[in-house]
């Protein structure tokens, strides 16, 4: 029986061991629930073998290109993200409070009328009881002021600190803006870096079929056909991933930057832009200590602390100083009216209008709980001052480690950068080489034989997609260690207009830009 013949009875058994594989495990799952299984099988058919790569069906991509630069990204970072929002609108916030601890030595203005009706007994000052119905009515003002001196004193210190807290977040929130915008937008030039080399891969592949087809059954079997349209497929797939992380990436950053998710981002720089910001020969010992000097989350931690020393002090003072009642006793409501036009009489009688003042201010000096209370809270404020503490040293070590990560990163990326733009020169070369070798040969003995075998082509295309990766990826990785030491290191996002962005030289490659 023919090999052929041998071949489709297998398939055939395969396939129906397959079948009744799949109809005995959807009979288990009937028996072991009681709803209703509908369950449906669509095996896509096996592609037939003589299909090339340029027969391969490509999805559309239905791209709106978005062009943007880096610094209009940087500009916006400052502008549309909502944390920025948040910060901005929580220094509102700190600077009313301040405003009201600086207005409380001031005291509240009731204006208003009042009426009094009594009807029915009524004790008098010597304690004799007897009927009576009277009325009085009073229209005017009168101030009203409650307040501890330790409060009015501390109260406006700690609110200072928090307010310095507050615009020291505003700048970690910018800092951190401008962060998740240089990672997002790096991170799509690396895709369209990705995307260029897949799609120059894919095309030496397509080259490379045609040429092994081209040459005689004599010189490589048929073998070697099918190992070449195998790696031309696998560039196309590379090509469909490349530009699914494109997408992807320009998502994210028009996530970051609150703009239409649905159009992707073009940069109009090439995807091998390099940014410097911090040369990568500083001694680490010195950006660390610039970043523990210039970080602004460390400036509103110190500042947080600072107000809970405020708040030790004003607990600490709050039995030594007096509280402060000012209130109007002109009505039979204590604290509202303290004068103005005041009448009455007896039974229904109205009349006898004329000015009326009263007044009450009392000082006051005051032990919670016989001084217990006073005592607990002192214990508080230390309680939390040693907190603040606390979280200042985490923080700082926390910067420490960011610096010296980042650091790491950058010169990592320096030296692969190197490495990777040397690899790519060869990964090219040798790719062209071994197509070209294709089409000479030699003789050994009584027998032609290529001077480049299909099989070592094919590993060169395979080392030039592994260099391509290297290569983008070791310049996105640069730019975004510069960003993250940039952003360690404490520098305001403001101040990044002013550093010049620079390109490496192009890689040498057909194309270095892709289009969506």
């Amino acid at each position: 029986m023919e090999r052929g013949t041998w071949t489709s009875i297998r398939a055939w058994a395969v396939l129906a061991a397959l079948l009744f594989g799949t109809s005995a495990s959807v009979r288990a799952q009937e028996t072991s629930y009681s709803g209703k299984i509908v369950a449906s099988f669509d095996p896509a058919p096996a592609p037939p073998s003589d299909r090339g790569p340029a027969d391969q069906p490509v999805a559309p991509w239905a791209d709106r290109p978005f062009p943007i630069n880096l610094a209009t990204a940087f500009q916006l970072a400052g502008v549309q993200p909502i944390d920025v929002a948040v910060a901005s609108q929580q220094i509102q916030v700190a600077a009313s409070q301040l405003t009201q601890a600086n207005l409380l030595w001031l005291p509240t203005i009731m204006i208003g009328p009042d009426y009094s009706r009594h009807d029915g007994q009524i004790q008098d000052v010597q304690g004799d009881v007897a009927p009576a119905s009277k009325q009085s009515f009073m229209v005017g003002a009168g101030p009203y002021a409650v307040f501890a001196v330790s409060d009015a004193i501390f109260e406006p210190l700690a609110a200072r600190r928090v307010v310095e807290a507050r615009n020291a977040a505003l700048q970690t929130a910018r800092n951190d803006s401008l962060l998740a915008v240089a990672e997002a937008y790096f991170t799509v030039q690396q895709a369209r870096g990705d995307l260029a080399s897949a799609e120059d891969v894919a095309r030496r592949a397509d080259s490379l079929v045609q040429r092994v087809q081209a040459l005689s059954q004599g010189l490589v079997p048929r073998l070697e056909v099918v190992r070449a349209r195998t790696q031309a497929r696998r560039s196309q797939q590379a090509v469909a991933l490349a530009h699914e992380r494109w997408r992807t990436a320009s998502a994210d950053l028009m996530r970051v930057l609150r703009l239409d998710a649905t159009t992707v981002a073009e940069p109009v720089e090439p995807p091998h832009l390099q940014v410097t910001l911090v040369a990568p020969d500083q001694p680490v010992e010195e950006l660390v200590t610039m970043g523990l000097t210039n970080r602004p989350e460390l400036s509103g931690q110190q500042a947080l602390v600072q107000s809970t020393l405020a708040r030790i002090r004003q607990e600490k003072m709050r039995p030594f100083l007096p509280s402060i009642l000012a209130r109007g006793t002109s009505t039979s409501a204590t604290g509202t009216l303290a004068g103005g036009f005041f009448g009455g009489g007896t039974n229904d009688d109205l009349s006898n209008f004329g000015g009326r003042f009263d007044y009450d201010v009392t000082v006051l000096w005051e032990l919670k709980e016989l001084g217990f209370g006073n005592y607990a809270l002192v214990r508080q404020r230390q309680a939390e001052n040693e907190v603040a503490v606390l979280e200042l040293s985490r923080l700082q070590d926390r910067v420490a480690a960011e610096v010296v990560k980042a650091d790491a990163g950058v010169r990592s990326a320096t030296i692969r950068q190197t490495e990777a733009e040397a690899e790519l020169k060869d990964a090219v070369d040798s790719a062209d080489k071994n197509l070209e070798g294709l089409r000479q040969t030699r003789s050994v003995g009584n027998m032609v034989v290529l001077v480049v075998r299909p099989q070592e082509a094919v590993a060169s295309l395979q080392a030039l997609a592994q260099a391509y990766a290297d290569y983008y990826g070791a310049i996105a990785d640069y730019d975004r260690a510069q960003f993250r030491l940039y952003h360690a290191l404490g520098h305001p996002a403001q101040a990044v207009a002013n550093h010049q962005l620079t390109a490496t030289p192009a890689p040498p490659t057909p194309e270095t830009g892709a289009k969506p």
